[in-house]
């Protein structure tokens, strides 16, 4: 075993700012404890009043795989948050159902009121993002903050400005969370009956077996 030091800082949470919103999207299927350390950390990294889960009607990378029912995941990310008041859940793709996409959910939520808000992703959704629709106005509708995921290159400024030149100082990267936690790993566990305890907040592993999901 290594002795050497942790390799990622722990830095003191920023101040809060006023108003401030993040948002972190996804299938969540299940949502699960590295979403909600994600969440937590960007929280207090970035300073923010509250983050919003919000869970994709019909994710558009995943167009052939099947995935549980919109309803069911956002019933899971409603338990997920419960308890935590600067989380919260939102069902705004859900509500609009179809297909689900970014610049569509950021141009809402700011006909809505919410300017600038951070958007959450991984490194490995950040090198996709030029495939996404409209990227540079996903870039000037939000501010990105940028979190590992483990088995991806890390990346940075330099590779930011150099596939959006000009956007660097859009895009803020974290140090961490790093978490071998994904939610295939959460439903090959629970299709074969296995625990899914310590993956997923206890209300959202009883919502699985409940309602018999990935079995």
């Amino acid at each position: 075993m290594s002795d050497a030091p942790d390799s990622l800082p722990v830095l003191p949470a920023a101040p809060t700012v006023p108003g401030s919103v993040g948002i972190l999207g996804g299938t969540f299927d299940p949502v699960h404890h590295g979403h909600l350390l994600i969440a937590e950390e960007a929280r207090e990294a970035l300073g923010l009043e509250r983050v919003l889960l919000v869970p994709a009607a019909s994710p558009p990378h995943k167009p052939d795989q099947p995935v549980s029912a919109p309803e069911d995941r956002l019933a899971m990310v409603r338990l997920a948050v419960a308890g935590n008041p600067a989380l919260e859940a939102s069902d705004i793709e859900v509500r609009r159902g179809g297909t689900s996409y970014t610049v569509e959910t950021l141009r809402a939520l700011r006909d809505g009121g919410l300017e600038e808000p951070w958007l959450l992703l991984s490194s490995e959704a950040l090198a996709l993002l030029a495939t996404w629709r409209e990227p540079r106005a996903i870039l000037e509708l939000a501010r990105l903050a940028v979190v590992p995921r483990q088995g991806f290159d890390p990346l940075g400024p330099d590779w930011v400005e150099a596939r959006f030149p000009g956007a660097a100082d859009r895009v803020r990267f974290l140090p961490g969370p790093l978490l071998p936690i994904s939610g295939s790993v959460v439903r090959r566990r629970a299709h074969v009956g296995r625990s899914v305890r310590y993956l997923v907040p206890d209300a959202v592993a009883a919502y699985i077996a409940d309602h018999r999901l990935y079995r």
